[in-house]
C-alpha cells in the first residue's frame, strides 16, 4: 500500500463521518481516528516476507455512501416526528412474552406512561414507557434485536 492509497483512505474516512477505522493487511496496519476537527493516523508496517497485491479500500466507497444517504433520509423523515430512543443497552422486545401480543403497532395511539417495549439488560426486563402522547409512525428496530444506548426505537407523531 503506497502513500496515495493511505491519503485516499484518510479522505474517504473523513467524508464518511466514521469516528474510527481500522484496516489490517498482511504487511500494513492502519488506524484512522477522527474527532472534533482533529485527525490521527497511525501507520504500522509489519515485516513482510513477500509483497502481496492489496485491494484498494476505495471499492467500499459506494456502499458507505449509500448507507450515509439512507441515514440522512431517516433524519429528514424524522424531523417532524418525536424520536423515542433507548435509555439503556440491551435486547429490544416488542412484547412482554412470546405468547403475548405486541405492546404497540404502527398507527397505535399512545399516551404518556404507556409501555412501548421491553429491553432486556443483564437478565432484567426493563419496561420502556412513552414520555409523549401521539401516534406511532414507525418502529425502527426488529424484535429481539440488540440496541445501543440512545439508539432510536420509535418515531411518534405528536399531533
Amino acid at each position: 500500500m503506497d502513500i496515495k492509497d493511505i491519503q485516499n483512505l484518510i479522505k474517504f474516512v473523513a467524508k464518511s463521518g466514521a469516528n474510527e477505522v481500522k484496516l489490517e493487511m498482511e504487511d500494513v496496519k492502519i488506524t484512522i481516528k477522527t474527532g472534533k476537527g482533529d485527525k490521527q493516523t497511525i501507520v504500522q508496517t509489519l515485516p513482510a516476507q513477500q509483497q502481496s497485491i492489496v485491494q484498494s479500500p476505495i471499492i467500499e466507497k459506494p456502499l458507505e455512501v449509500s448507507t450515509i444517504e439512507q441515514v440522512s433520509e431517516v433524519e429528514d423523515e424524522s424531523s417532524k416526528y418525536i424520536t423515542i430512543k433507548s435509555p439503556i443497552i440491551g435486547t429490544f422486545y416488542r412484547k412482554p412474552s412470546p405468547d403475548k401480543s405486541n405492546f404497540v403497532e404502527v398507527d397505535s395511539s399512545i399516551a404518556e406512561g404507556d409501555v412501548l417495549c421491553v429491553i432486556e439488560a443483564m437478565k432484567l426486563f426493563n419496561e420502556i414507557e412513552s414520555e409523549v402522547t401521539g401516534k406511532i409512525v414507525k418502529i425502527l428496530i426488529d424484535d429481539a434485536s440488540p440496541v445501543e444506548f440512545d439508539q432510536p426505537l420509535f418515531l411518534v407523531d405528536p399531533s
